[in-house]
């Protein structure tokens, strides 16, 4: 069992790099605002979504990037405290699309301490869908995941593997296979977890 996205490049990079921002902020904080910006290129290639891009979904440039990202920085905007939970990251992206005229997507909250057969189905059933899965991660204790720490990415596909669900995470210009049980049950109170998108 194996499904993975069409995942766009811009230039060389898988989705976008975010340390590639000029913007001090947004090389910072602004992991909430890209994941928002690369799921919109996603529906605007895959599903003709095109309100959601207001470049050319077709020839991605680094220059088209950063405007979109000017564009969505004021509805995800990096903040002390990071968009550290699902429904600050809901509400801002609702807003945008509010803002182009489209409410054809529907986003829903889930949590990672929810039960994993829950999270799993979710996961696989939109990835099934050819729709990208955002994910919040905070404080993990597993060591493997340092790099994932208080930072939005999103699944581009997933794949199974020794009997673990494997999930594709695209962030940073590139992406990994992690461990998706491991990945959400990170050892901590404090939960990040999935926003589903629904069309």
């Amino acid at each position: 069992m194996k499904k993975e996205l069409n995942l766009f490049r811009i230039g060389k990079y898988i989705g976008w790099r975010q340390d590639r921002f000029t913007d001090p902020w947004m090389k910072l904080g602004g992991c909430g605002a890209v994941t928002a910006c690369d799921s919109c290129i996603h529906f605007a290639r895959e599903f003709g979504m095109t309100k959601l891009y207001p470049y050319d979904c077709r020839n991605l440039t680094e220059e088209d990037y950063v405007a979109f990202s000017k564009i969505m920085k004021p509805f995800l905007s990096p903040r002390i405290s990071g968009i550290d939970t699902l429904e600050i990251y809901i509400d801002g992206l609702y807003d945008y699309l509010h803002s182009v005229g489209d409410n054809s997507i529907k986003m829903t909250a889930l949590y990672s301490d929810s039960e994993y057969n829950m999270l799993r189905d979710a996961v696989v059933t939109r990835i099934d869908s050819d729709i990208p899965v955002p994910v919040l991660l905070l404080k993990h204790k597993n060591p493997a995941f340092s790099n994932f720490e208080w930072h939005w990415f999103w699944l581009g596909g997933y794949t199974e593997y020794a009997g673990a669900l494997m999930v594709k995470a695209v962030t940073y210009g590139t992406y990994h296979w992690l461990d998706f049980r491991e990945m959400m049950y990170s050892g901590y109170s404090k939960k990040g977890g999935l926003v589903l998108y629904d069309l």
